[in-house]
């Protein structure tokens, strides 16, 4: 009885900034999910994969189903403005890694306040 404790020292979560069994929000989930694929999209055309800003996002509604209420996910992201899906992307990479690097097309619409569509 005057051993060891078993089991983990709870104050190593406050030190790593994690909660047990917490995981991550729903809302941070969807967030990671949508924004990578704003990403990728953007990457595409800036990449010449997609020749055009609809073709992307028609590519993305039909071929693996974005909400086509968004509009497509570059619709989507002159929707929410090119520098606040940088900002989060850049936030996103902080925490995830380099895999949430904002492309070079996105972050030239933000830099210059374009929109993909008009």
């Amino acid at each position: 009885k005057g051993g060891k404790k078993r089991g983990v020292d709870d104050s190593v979560y406050g030190l790593l900034g994690v909660h047990p069994n917490g995981g991550p929000r729903p809302a941070e989930i969807l967030q990671r999910l949508v924004l990578g694929i704003v990403n990728e999209a953007a990457r595409a055309l800036g990449e010449g994969v997609a020749h055009s800003a609809r073709d992307g996002d028609i590519g993305a509604i039909f071929g693996f189903g974005f909400p086509p209420f968004r509009g497509g996910p570059l619709r989507y992201a002159d929707d929410l403005g090119a520098e606040r899906v940088v900002s989060d992307l850049e936030r996103l990479a902080e925490r995830h890694g380099v895999r949430f690097a904002p492309s070079e097309a996105l972050q030239e619409h933000a830099r210059q306040g374009t929109k993909f569509y008009g």
